[in-house]
């Protein structure tokens, strides 16, 4: 049975199973037998042998909160004993055991409160148990006989039996409490269970007025003892009801919020609400737990019950708030100290309130830019409704205001006109309502702490207030803003109803471009990425709480960008010809075509043959055949329809005769309107992000162009500050805030790096400077020995000539052997071979034909095919280690390319490169300790059809070293990890198998979750983690640490003094901890640099504590996290994240190419007919699922 103590104070007792065949501990069942523990009965308690006795009342008083659901409300709510108790636990899901009758009526209609008490031998009881048991039977039945008046189901009472009725109901329930109160001096009687309030079962009949509910009411949610004084809590309910509800079998379950501080606390809720009455009561709660508690916020009862059981039966994630984030325990100590200035500059706030209106605009198809231009004109032409208000719209639906409009309540429509492209204008309806006042005085509130929740509600206020200007002057893409390198070229100015601006008044990061050059001397030319491609710079913007603070979070930023060019260049650009070339009168090939389709599909673009009238389309398609050729029906004057080619519609529509009549036509619009239009005649349209995958080249390309040093980056971001004017923000300004321009001072640590042990005969031990070591001198801590080994070559042979792969063979042997792992001899089998179809016979012949075989080495011959297939095969199939190198590495070998290949390889067989000196080790490896990393992949964007997946991996030894990995295929982009349950399962059995023990602890470092999905991911995870225990054992509950690991973040951080900078960039050292000024006001978060950034500035990783059983400490975790962020087994470098979480990122991004070009990746095309997603989803899961002998060792590595 577990004991919710001071160790697991976060932990919701309705988590955890409840057993009851723990004889001595709960409560005793046999048949015809029933022992209870009752907190307000101990005499009856101890009816069943080795029960609580009177020294355990701090034991009884905790288990109530768990008791009251299963035990009280079973019995008083009018339905048997074994109603509510849990039956034989279920181990698919425990929501099942704790919903087992308590949701069903029906299982409550018409039982006798407490019958199944008097089923206890009488012979056991004493006298004194007997007047108990028999006083409290009595009052709930004289209770029912006197609530028991005649009336019809759902039948009202009339005007003259509501009193009456009011008042037996008001007797009968205090007559039942105090038959409660009757116990020995084992129990305070001011302690009555929870179970007994709110929709439980004490009211009166079908279509009673009592707020309580009827007999056949269900119990609130599990709640802490309630302190019951003369009868105060009971007089307050009755004070405080609301308008009674009629009762047609009985209240549901009850809620109230309660906040456990040193002991006492106010809660207040609705209890009782459902079929039954409904009451708001003012309740005092106590509790025994030894230390403060975390507020926590329970939903409506009955929303809650039915999202409980959807999600059993559907396996949806919950919706709506169950969890609260920890709290920060304490600030860290550790480590020296250092000044850092972060890009958070702090935001003034005024007090007050501000207005919020729902803006409807019809037709609602409009992209956001549309629509802001649609609430501009609005606001300058309805003057007599916005004199002097200038409000911020977002773009979709919110606007905000200082002053209220003069519209109160009511929803009122305006007639919005705007000029269209053509000599038509459109016509907008737009309606705005308003639907409440914002106070931004709870956001200080927040800040400083005097009050839990940070009101998301003022927060988005926030954000669009400062984000209105700017998404008027700048091309918003998330919370960032970008301008084209040509902008000045085309600067135009904006009226924002407070003044004019201009765009393109800027250059570079620092000022969003001008065309000539940014602040590193980049021009627009500079620019090109190449495929039609280029990169815009701009800015990153985002309101952050922090501690004492708002923040406003700015940082520089660069994104790819579709050219504004004609269509014809861009075809010549993305299949790499120059423009002559398609001068040449030959038609497209079938590999070019579709090359040019997969790029210029959904791309808008606009026609330039009308003159001045830019009407824009998007493309669908590609035709196959050129303009010459292609043909479309064309109704003639007379009515007659006939086909034309595209060619000879446009000369004898507009005597444009085409450059390029052998080339293919755009297909824009639907596709069963045949509207066809030749590349000659339209352009791409500026302001179109490129979402697609960049390729290697274009990918080099934008590190070139967009890296920065760390002094670099933070004075382009003052720059960037000290012109967008801020203090001049009309919008800002007319709301009252303010922006300090400069950045931020905080106070951070250098943690110390953990020393690493290798092997071999010395042991010998490394300690990292500056986030890197070395090898030399050392021997891996558990080197594996290589006795049969291959080389398979598909680069051809006069690339890779044998030479080479002998002089390989002669470096490799020797690295490997000063490394500590031997490779013996010479390899088996070395043959040349070409293409992804001789991967598997290859493979196969070599499993087969050499027993033993450990591993083979694959020759690449660059960026190939061949590599996913040699990992479908050799991770899948057949279970083979395979090593991939390229031709380069072997053509021309290093010490240093070879021995990173070793530490691979060592892995891959089962071997440790080296481990974590365990005497420098955080206290939580004092008990067996799991290390869990879980990520999600999803696939490209505009990609529907491809799913996402989902991995994690778990720690294999106490060191740790070894890592499992388990995989699966789930929905396209969903977001929680659909089968953590078995996925934790299947690690948990392998730490027992390899260690012999039972984790204790399980820390996970969960990688790709948003801020904004922190508590549905926890609630859905955490609860899955717990499934998977209690599906190994009862009773099983090991203590959970759930930290969020998130690296795509805008935070930056700069050493102050020059002395701390360290490397080419200038970055902070690795180590560089931050949990003060820019972090979380109340919950537990911090930032961490662990690596050693090389190029560019460092981004530290942020970690969020979503949940922690195990009580760690901020110094605690912190050590621990940089610790592991050592322990990766690829380099000897300390990397940016933990290596669980990194391993879970390879892990999923390994998948990936085991589903490459299979007949069940669906990504290739649509389904065949008749095959539903869910069939296609188990093929996937089938294919990868990992060989048994590959997942022993970390294949991934």
């Amino acid at each position: 049975m577990f004991v919710p103590d001071s160790s697991r104070r976060n932990v919701p007792t309705f988590l955890y199973q409840f057993e009851y065949d723990e004889i001595g501990t709960a409560f005793q069942y046999a048949p015809g037998r029933y022992s209870l523990c009752f907190p307000c009965f101990p005499s009856l308690t101890r009816a069943g042998k080795g029960i609580f006795t009177e020294s355990d009342r701090r034991l009884q008083q905790l288990y109530s909160t768990l008791f009251v659901n299963f035990v009280i409300n079973g019995t008083l709510n009018g339905g048997p004993v074994q109603n509510a108790l849990p039956f034989q636990p279920n181990r698919s899901n425990f929501y099942r055991i704790f919903f087992a009758n308590s949701n069903n009526q029906s299982d409550f209609v018409g039982g006798t409160a407490y019958q199944e008490l008097v089923k206890l031998d009488p012979q056991q009881l004493s006298q004194q148990q007997v007047g108990e048991s028999q006083q409290l039977q009595t009052a709930v039945s004289g209770a029912q006989q006197q609530l028991s008046m005649p009336t019809q189901p759902n039948q009202l009472l009339s005007q003259q039996q509501q009193p009456q009725m009011a008042s037996i109901e008001q007797q009968a329930v205090l007559n039942i409490f105090e038959a409660l109160t009757v116990n020995d001096s084992g129990m305070p009687p001011t302690y009555v269970p929870a179970g007994l309030l709110g929709g439980s079962g004490i009211g009166g009949p079908s279509g009673s007025q009592f707020p309580l509910g009827s007999v056949h009411g269900g119990p609130p949610f599990a709640q802490p003892p309630i302190q019951y004084p003369e009868h105060f809590y009971m007089q307050q309910m009755m004070q405080s009801a609301t308008t009674p509800v009629l009762s047609t079998g009985g209240g549901g379950l009850g809620n109230t919020q309660f906040l456990y501080e040193r002991q006492s606390a106010l809660g207040s809720g609705t209890m009782g609400r459902g079929t039954g009455g409904e009451v708001a009561v003012a309740s005092q709660f106590t509790t025994t737990l030894q230390q403060p508690q975390q507020q926590r916020s329970l939903v409506q009862p009955q929303q809650q019950q039915q999202q409980l059981q959807q999600a059993v039966t559907s396996g949806t994630p919950l919706q709506g708030s169950q969890f609260q984030c920890p709290r920060r325990p304490n600030h860290g100590t550790e480590g020296r100290a250092i000044l850092l200035r972060a890009n958070h500059f702090k935001v003034k706030i005024p007090g007050g309130f501000i207005h919020y209106y729902n803006v409807d605009i019809q037709p609602d198809k409009c992209p956001r830019k549309v629509n802001r231009e649609i609430v501009n004109r609005m606001v300058e032409s309805f003057g007599k409704i916005f004199n002097g208000i200038n409000p911020v719209f977002d773009g979709k639906k919110s606007m905000y205001s200082k002053d209220p409009l003069p519209i109160g309540h009511d929803r009122v429509e305006l007639e919005v006109v705007m000029p269209g492209d053509s000599a038509v204008d459109r016509k907008f309806k737009v309606a705005i309502k308003l639907v409440a006042r914002v106070c931004l005085q709870t956001l200080d509130d927040a800040m400083e702490g005097r009050i839990r929740q940070i009101p998301p509600e003022s927060v988005q206020a926030m954000d669009v207030i400062l984000r209105h200007l700017p998404s008027m002057k700048y091309t918003p893409v998330g919370r960032s803003f970008f301008s084209s390198p040509r902008s000045a070229v085309g600067a135009q100015h904006i009226n924002t109803g407070v003044g004019t601006f201009q765009t393109g008044d800027s250059k570079g990061y620092s000022a969003m471009g001008d065309g000539k050059s940014d602040a590193k001397g980049h021009s627009a030319m500079d620019s090109k990425l190449g495929g039609g491609r280029e990169v815009w710079f701009g800015f990153h913007q985002s309101v952050r709480p922090s501690q004492w603070k708002m923040m406003l979070n700015i940082d520089v930023s660069a994104t790819a960008f579709y050219r504004e060019m004609p269509v014809i260049e861009f075809m010549a650009d993305v299949l790499e010809l120059p423009i002559q070339a398609l001068s040449d009168r030959r038609t497209l090939g079938d590999p070019q075509r579709t090359r040019f389709t997969k790029e210029i599909r959904g791309l808008k673009i606009e026609i330039t043959h009308c003159g001045n009238m830019k009407r824009k389309y998007r493309v669908s398609n590609v035709t196959r055949r050129p303009a010459q050729t292609q043909t479309f029906p064309l109704q003639l004057d007379t009515g007659q329809i006939i086909d034309c080619t595209v060619a000879k519609y446009f000369y004898d529509k507009y005597r444009l005769q085409l450059k390029y009549p052998h080339l293919p036509c755009l297909q824009v619009g639907q596709e069963q309107k045949h509207t066809y239009l030749p590349p000659e005649v339209c352009m791409i349209v500026s302001g179109q992000r490129c979402i697609k995958k960049l390729t290697d080249n274009q990918t080099s390309t934008m590190i070139k162009a967009t890296a920065r040093s760390a002094p670099e980056r933070e004075k382009e971001i003052s720059e960037l500050v000290r012109r967008a004017e801020f203090i001049n923000d009309p919008f800002a300004h007319e709301f009252g805030i303010s922006i300090t321009p400069v950045m931020t001072e905080v106070k951070g640590r250098v943690l110390t790096a953990p020393k690493l042990l290798y092997g071999g005969r010395n042991r010998a031990t490394a300690l990292p400077n500056q986030g890197v070591w070395d090898m030399r001198a050392k021997q891996f801590h558990t080197g594996i020995e290589v006795k049969t080994w291959a080389i398979a070559c598909f680069a051809p042979q006069q690339s890779v000539k044998e030479n080479d792969l002998r002089n390989f063979t002669v470096q490799l042997q020797r690295i490997s052997a000063d490394a500590g792992m031997p490779i013996q001899g010479q390899p088996c089998f070395c043959k040349y071979a070409l293409g992804a179809d001789q991967v598997e016979p290859m493979l196969k012949y070599l499993k087969q034909n050499f027993p033993g075989l450990q591993l083979v080495c694959v020759i690449l011959p660059g960026k190939t095919p061949v590599y996913a297939e040699v990992k479908r095969v050799g991770d899948i199939v057949l279970g083979i280690a395979t090593q991939c190198v390229q031709a380069k590495n072997v053509t021309k070998t290093t010490p240093q390319t070879l021995s990173n290949l070793c530490l691979k390889m060592n892995v891959k067989l089962g071997g440790v490169n080296s481990i974590l000196l365990p005497n420098i080790r955080p206290r939580i490896f004092n008990e067996p300790v799991i290390f869990l990393g879980a990520d999600i992949t999803h696939p490209p964007a505009g990609d529907s059809r491809k799913p996402s997946i989902a991995a994690v991996v778990g720690s294999m030894d106490a060191h740790p070293s070894r890592y499992a990995a388990t995989v699966r295929v789930q929905q396209h982009r969903h977001d929680i990890i659909s089968e953590l349950t078995y996925m934790v399962r299947e690690l948990l059995i392998q730490f027992y198998r390899n260690t012999r023990f039972k984790p204790t602890r399980i820390v996970l470092y969960r990688d790709g979750v948003s801020e904004g999905q922190f508590l549905n991911v926890l609630q859905s995870e955490l609860r899955s983690m717990r499934e998977a225990c209690m599906m190994l054992e009862r009773g099983y509950q090991p203590g959970i640490t759930f930290i969020a690991v998130q690296k795509r973040h805008h935070t930056r951080l700069f050493a102050v003094n020059k002395q701390d900078q360290v490397g080419k960039a200038s970055n902070i050292p690795p180590g560089t901890t931050v949990d003060v000024g820019i972090t979380h006001p109340t919950e537990f978060d911090f930032y961490l640099c662990s690596h050693a950034g090389i190029q560019g500035t460092s981004r530290p990783s942020h970690y969020h504590v979503l949940w922690d059983d195990n009580n760690l400490s901020a110094d605690d975790l912190q050590q621990l996290t940089y610790q592991m962020c050592h322990t990766y087994v690829r380099c000897t470098r300390s990397v940016s994240i933990p290596a669980p979480a990194y391993y879970a990122h390879l892990v999923a991004f390994r998948a990936r190419y085991h589903l490459v070009d299979r007949e069940h990746d669906s990504g290739e095309g649509s389904q065949p007919s008749g095959t539903s997603e869910d069939t296609t989803l188990s093929n996937m899961a089938r294919a990868v699922q990992v060989h048994p002998d590959a997942n022993s060792v970390m294949y991934f590595a």
